[in-house]
C-alpha cells in the first residue's frame, strides 16, 4: 500500500505540478558540516502566494458585500451627498445643522477648516445611518403586512386601496439600487407565533372529516384540556423563544426532524431531480458533465459574491435567502446521537465517482476557475482510467446510505486518522460530488418504464454510487443525460430547484454549447491538473461494516415502488381558464384519486414555504378538508348536478387556497404543534394530545416543485426547456409520496412513490387514478360550460 501511494505522489509531482503534491518538498532545510542548506520550490510558493491572494480577495469582497447589505437600500454614494448638503448648510450658518456641527467640533482637537469638514462628515455619517436604519425598520414593518397575499389574482382582478398604498410604499422604501442576495435579510420580519386558541381551532377543523363522531368528540376533549392546561404553559415558553430567536421553528426543525433522525437518508430523506427530458443537447458524457460542472461553479460564484438576484414575489416582496449559503462545500457529518452540518467557506476541488473509484479533481488553476473544455479533459482521463477499485472502495458510499449511528461508529473507528481520513476529508470538503455512471438515463414517451427507472437511478442509485451525505451529488448518465440526488437537512427542495433551473436554462441560453464532434466549445489555455485517485486502507472489519450498510440500503431501495407519470392532456392553461389555482386544482384531483385508490380519506401533507420571514423553511398545508371531502363524495355519487359539483369544487379550492396562504403567512398548524411538543420534552411533561397529534401518519404526502425562479426561464421561447421535476420516498409505510411540477401550459409531471411491501399501495395504480381524476375534472368543467352556453342561448 505504501509503495502504491509513493508511486501516485511521484507521478503527480512529475506530471502535474500540483501544489498539494509539492507541499512535502516546497520548503526544506538541512544542517551540514558547511552550515545551513535551504531549498525552496518557487513554483509551489507561487501557488501558495496565489492561493493567499485569492483568499484575501474573497475576504475583502465579503466585507464589502456585508457593508452594502448593512446599508441597503441606500447606495454608498448617498453618504457623500448628505455630507455635502450638511457642509453647505453649515457654512451657510443656517439653523440647527450649524449648531450641531459646532457641538461635534467641540469634541475635536481644533476648530480649523479641516476639522470643520471632519465634523460635517461625522455628523453626516450619523444622520445617514439614522435615515438608513429608519428606512429598514419601516420596510420591516411594511413587510409584516400580508393582506396582499389574499388579494385576487389573474385577469380582471381588483386590488384593495390598502394593498395598493402598501405596494407603493414598499416600492419607494426598497430604493433604486440593485439588491445583493442577502440585502433584504435584515428587513425580513420574524415568523409570528400563532395563538394557542387559533391553532387548536384550525387543527380540530382539519381533522373533522377524518374522524367519526365518537373519535372527534374524544379529540375535541383532549384539545380543550390541553388548551386550558399544560398548553398555556408551553405556549408561554414558546413566546419567549419567538422574542429571542430569529425564527422560533427553523433551528428545532433542522435539529429534531433531520439531524437527530437515525434512519438511513436514502429514500427516507434525500430527494432527486431529473433533467429537462424533452431535450438532450449532447450525448457525450464527459462534455455534458463538464458543462454542467462549469455552470454549477458559476452559480457558486454568484452566491459567494452575492450577485445572485434575491427572489421577489410579484417583483417586490423578498424571500429569505439564508439557505443558499450551504448549497456548495457542505456535508452532513454523522454522529452517535445527532448529525451536524459542516459548511466550508471555500473548496478548490470536486470529487468524481466512476466505476467504484474516487478522484479528486481540482477546479482552480493559475488563478482562475477551469473552463468547461478544460474540465472535459480531466473527466476524459477518469473515463479512460482502467484501474480497478481497491478492496471495499466500490461500495464505500453505502455507509452514507445506512443507519446513521452505525456510520458514525465506523467513521470514528476507521476514518479518524491516516490515509482514510485524508481521502474522506477530500470528499467531505469538496464543492460537490459527481457520479459518472456507466449506463444511460433513458426517456421514451411510449415506454413509461424508462422514466420510472430514470427516477429510481436518481433517488437511490445502486445504494452505494452516490455520496448521500453531501449537499448534492450530480449524476451523469453515459448518454449525457443528468440528474441529482440532494441531502435535505441543509435546505428545502425549492433552493435546489433554483440551482437546477439555472443549470438547465444557462446551458440552453448561453454561448457555452457543443461542437459537431460532441465536445464542449472552446480551446484549453493549458493542460489542466490531472485528477488524483483517492487512496483507501479498508480493513476487513470496515469492509464488513460497509457490506452491512449496503444490505440496509438494498432492502430500502428494493422496496421502493416509483412511478413517474407525465400528464400531457392539459396543464396550467386549462386550469386558469377554469379560474382555479393550479395547485388547488391538482390537490383536489389527488384527493379524488386517493379516495378511489384507498376507499377512504386520509391525513394529507402538502409542503408550503415560510420564506417570507427570516430563516423561514416550510409549513404544512392540510388539503383534506371538510369541503374537499364533500366535493369528492359529490363526484362519486349520482345525486349532485353538474352545477352543484362545480360549485363544491370551487368552494373546496378556495378553502385550500386560503389555507395555503395562511401557511405562508405564519398561520400554520403543524410547526406550532411541533414546537410545543419540543418544549414539552424539554420540560419532561407528557401531553396525550400532542403525543397523538405528532404520531398521526401522513399517508398522502405531497409537494409541488416550484419553477420560474430564474429570470431567464421563458417557456414561450423555450417551451421544452424545463426540468421534469423530482421526487422523494413515501413518508408512511402504507402511504404515497407525490411530488408534481406544473411544467408549462400543457404538461404536468407526477413522481409517485410507495412501498412494495405494503398490500394497500401501488404507485402505477395510483397514477391511473390521478389520470382519471384529472380527466373527470376536465369533463366536468367542459360539461358545465356547455350547460351555461345552452342556458345563455335559451335566454336570448
Amino acid at each position: 500500500m505504501c509503495d502504491d501511494i509513493a508511486c501516485v505522489c511521484s507521478s503527480c509531482l512529475a506530471d502535474h505540478g500540483m501544489a498539494e503534491a509539492h507541499s512535502a518538498v516546497a520548503f526544506s532545510f538541512s544542517i551540514t558540516h558547511e552550515g545551513w542548506d535551504v531549498n525552496f520550490d518557487r513554483e509551489v510558493l507561487h501557488l501558495v502566494w496565489q492561493s493567499g491572494i485569492r483568499s484575501w480577495k474573497k475576504r475583502l469582497a465579503r466585507f464589502k458585500n456585508n457593508i452594502k447589505n448593512g446599508i441597503y437600500p441606500a447606495p454608498l454614494q448617498s453618504l457623500w451627498a448628505i455630507v455635502a448638503i450638511l457642509a453647505a448648510v453649515h457654512f451657510a450658518k443656517y439653523g440647527i445643522i450649524h449648531t450641531s456641527v459646532h457641538i461635534v467640533l467641540m469634541l475635536l482637537p481644533a476648530s480649523t477648516l479641516l476639522w470643520e469638514l471632519v465634523a460635517c462628515t461625522l455628523l453626516g455619517l450619523i444622520v445617514w445611518l439614522a435615515i438608513i436604519y429608519s428606512i429598514r425598520y419601516l420596510l420591516k414593518i411594511l413587510l409584516m403586512y400580508k393582506g396582499w397575499m389574499y388579494e385576487q389574482r389573474g385577469k380582471g382582478r381588483v386590488i384593495s386601496r390598502c394593498t395598493m398604498i402598501w405596494f407603493l410604499f414598499v416600492k419607494i422604501l426598497s430604493g433604486g439600487s440593485k439588491p445583493l442576495l442577502y440585502s433584504y435579510q435584515g428587513s425580513l420580519p420574524r415568523l409570528p407565533l400563532p395563538s394557542l386558541k387559533d391553532t387548536m381551532s384550525r387543527y380540530l377543523r382539519g381533522v373533522r372529516p377524518l374522524l367519526s363522531e365518537e373519535d372527534y368528540s374524544r379529540m375535541h376533549k383532549l384539545a380543550s384540556e390541553f388548551e386550558r392546561g399544560i398548553g398555556a404553559k408551553l405556549q408561554r415558553y414558546l413566546v419567549l423563544k419567538s422574542w429571542w430567536a430569529t425564527n422560533y421553528v427553523s433551528d428545532w426543525w433542522e435539529e429534531y426532524v433531520y439531524l437527530r433522525g437515525r434512519s438511513p437518508l436514502v429514500v427516507n430523506s434525500n430527494f432527486y431531480g431529473i433533467d429537462a427530458i424533452l431535450i438532450n443537447p449532447v450525448r457525450t458524457q464527459a462534455a455534458r458533465a463538464a458543462t454542467v460542472i462549469s455552470i454549477c461553479l458559476q452559480f457558486r460564484r454568484l452566491i459567494e459574491r452575492q450577485e445572485l438576484e434575491p427572489i421577489l414575489i410579484q417583483g417586490l416582496v423578498p424571500l429569505c435567502s439564508w439557505q443558499y449559503e450551504r448549497v456548495f462545500n457542505t456535508t452532513r457529518v454523522p454522529g452517535m446521537e445527532t448529525d451536524r452540518i459542516v459548511h466550508h467557506t471555500d473548496s478548490k476541488h470536486i470529487v468524481v465517482y466512476h466505476k467504484g473509484r474516487y478522484f479528486k479533481v481540482f477546479i482552480y488553476f493559475r488563478g482562475r476557475i477551469l473552463r468547461s473544455c478544460e474540465i472535459q479533459m480531466q473527466l476524459e482521463q477518469i473515463l479512460s482510467d482502467e484501474s480497478l477499485p481497491a478492496k471495499g472502495e466500490e461500495k464505500l458510499a453505502a455507509l452514507t446510505a445506512g443507519e446513521r449511528t452505525a456510520w458514525a461508529a465506523v467513521r470514528r473507528e476507521f476514518f479518524f486518522k491516516g490515509l482514510n481520513r485524508q481521502s474522506l476529508d477530500a470528499i467531505e470538503k469538496a464543492a460537490f460530488v459527481v457520479a459518472l455512471d456507466d449506463f444511460p438515463y433513458e426517456f421514451d414517451e411510449h415506454d413509461p418504464s424508462k422514466l420510472d427507472h430514470y427516477g429510481q437511478i436518481l433517488l437511490h442509485g445502486k445504494g452505494y454510487d452516490r455520496w448521500f451525505d453531501k449537499s448534492f451529488t450530480l449524476c451523469i448518465g453515459s448518454n449525457g443525460r443528468i440528474g441529482f440526488n440532494a441531502e435535505h437537512s441543509w435546505a428545502d427542495a425549492a433552493v435546489m430547484s433554483h440551482v437546477w433551473e439555472y443549470i438547465i436554462m444557462e446551458e440552453e441560453t448561453s454561448l457555452i454549447g457543443y461542437g459537431e464532434d460532441g465536445r464542449t466549445k472552446g480551446t484549453p489555455e493549458f493542460t489542466p491538473p490531472a485528477p488524483i485517485r483517492l487512496q483507501w486502507n479498508l480493513l476487513p472489519p470496515c469492509i464488513a461494516a460497509i457490506d452491512l450498510s449496503y444490505q440496509v440500503a438494498l432492502s430500502l431501495l428494493n422496496d421502493v415502488d416509483l412511478r413517474v407519470y407525465m400528464h400531457s392532456a392539459y396543464g396550467k392553461g386549462f386550469m386558469k381558464e377554469c379560474r382555479i389555482s393550479p395547485d388547488a386544482f391538482i390537490q383536489m384531483a389527488l384527493q379524488l384519486a386517493y379516495y378511489r385508490d384507498a376507499g377512504r380519506f386520509s391525513l394529507t401533507y402538502e409542503a408550503s414555504m415560510t420564506r417570507l420571514f427570516r430563516e423561514g423553511r416550510t409549513e404544512t398545508v392540510r388539503p383534506c378538508t371538510i369541503e374537499s371531502v364533500t366535493w369528492v363524495r359529490a363526484m362519486l355519487g349520482n345525486v349532485a348536478s353538474v352545477e352543484e359539483r362545480v360549485r363544491l369544487l370551487q368552494i373546496a379550492c378556495n378553502v385550500h387556497q386560503v389555507a395555503y396562504q395562511d401557511a405562508m403567512c405564519g398561520k400554520g398548524i403543524d410547526r406550532h404543534l411541533f414546537c410545543l411538543y419540543v418544549v414539552s420534552k424539554y420540560l419532561e411533561v407528557d401531553s396525550p394530545f400532542l403525543k397523538e397529534v405528532l404520531s398521526e401518519p401522513w399517508r398522502l404526502s405531497t409537494s409541488q416543485t416550484p419553477h420560474g425562479q430564474t429570470p431567464k426561464l421563458d417557456l414561450k421561447k423555450y417551451p421544452r426547456c424545463i426540468s421534469a421535476g423530482g421526487g422523494f420516498g413515501p413518508v408512511a409505510d402504507d402511504g404515497y409520496g407525490v411530488s408534481y411540477i406544473i411544467a408549462g401550459e400543457d404538461l404536468i409531471f407526477f413522481h409517485i412513490t410507495s412501498k412494495r411491501s405494503s398490500p394497500e399501495t401501488d404507485s402505477s395504480r395510483f397514477a391511473v387514478h390521478i389520470q382519471q381524476a384529472l380527466s373527470d375534472i376536465k369533463s366536468l368543467f367542459l360539461e358545465w360550460r356547455q350547460l351555461q352556453q345552452r342556458q345563455k342561448n335559451q335566454k336570448q
